[in-house]
């Protein structure tokens, strides 16, 4: 029987919750459905999330949390490492330690990949601080492989606005990363889009669009994009992928009720149909909507 070659760890960098699925045990849990260990880094911990009323919450001290990722550059097993994905942020000080770390992983594997989901506001505007929000633009867009934000941090990220598709293919194009999908994409009448822009192309893959869906589907669907393309999916595959089962995931959540997202009873819609890219690629179609 062939071994199995094991999956590179990830390391999570994002916000925690005592009860939900948002943030870190969103983003953790998919990585480890799909097979990869997980290494998680709480940013800032919340009793629920704050959509559902005020809770108490803590954020790590920044000597603490510098502390901590210091020890994880020197850490013995920092080769297992093949990706990291950072979300919600509790503090502007922790960009730093977060990029030093990012940096000294990427001199010793180049093949290192990271993600950075921008998590600074929505339609409703910036509901992180400036601080934050300026530190992700400005130290960990620049290192990220791949970016998700919606179109409304894409705007500010970029300081442009977008009036069309074609406005954002463009700002995607100039924010940086090699990959950038943005979430909340224009898309026909009742519909909702996530927009892959690389250097070689550009996918739409539009779902239906629902009202009060759950909330952590950002931090889902952005974990579920980053294990399809470490598997060696294509990014397009792993966007198809990714959009079709958190749209599956918000489905299920509406049918039971639930006011977070149900990822232990809808997991086994996270894997990809095939373990084998080229296998899924033979059964593509052309039709992204």
């Amino acid at each position: 029987m062939a071994k199995i070659k094991p999956k590179p760890a990830v390391i999570v960098v994002n916000s925690q919750v005592v009860r939900g699925s948002v943030g870190g045990r969103a983003s953790g849990f998919a990585l480890q459905r799909l097979g990869f260990p997980v290494w998680m880094v709480p940013t800032v911990t919340y009793v629920w999330h704050p959509g559902h009323s005020p809770s108490t919450h803590f954020i790590p001290d920044a000597e603490t949390f510098a502390a901590l990722f210091d020890d994880l550059r020197r850490a013995p097993w920092i080769g297992e490492v093949g990706g990291i994905l950072t979300g919600y942020l509790g503090d502007a000080s922790q960009v730093e330690p977060i990029a030093a770390l990012i940096e000294a992983i990427k001199a010793a594997n180049p093949d290192l990949r990271y993600l950075c989901d921008p998590i600074i506001g929505d339609v409703g505007g910036k509901y992180r601080p400036e601080s934050i929000a300026a530190a992700i633009r400005d130290r960990l867009i620049p290192l990220a492989d791949i970016a998700t934000p919606n179109r409304y941090e894409l705007a500010w990220l970029t300081g442009t606005e977008a009036r069309d598709q074609a406005d954002l293919v463009r700002m995607a194009g100039a924010l940086g990363p090699c990959e950038t999908v943005v979430t909340s994409a224009f898309a026909p009448p009742g519909r909702i889009g996530n927009l892959l822009v690389t250097g070689r192309e550009t996918v739409l893959v539009a779902n239906g669009l629902h009202e009060n869906v759950p909330h952590g589907t950002g931090d889902l669907f952005s974990a579920l994009y980053f294990g399809h393309r470490l598997d060696g999916f294509d990014p397009p595959l792993a966007l198809e992928h990714a959009a079709q089962a958190t749209r599956g995931l918000i489905d299920l959540a509406r049918e039971q009720g639930d006011d977070e997202m149900p990822l232990s009873g809808g997991q086994d819609l996270f894997p990809a149909p095939s373990s084998d890219p080229a296998a899924v690629a033979e059964n593509r179609t052309d039709d992204q909507s």
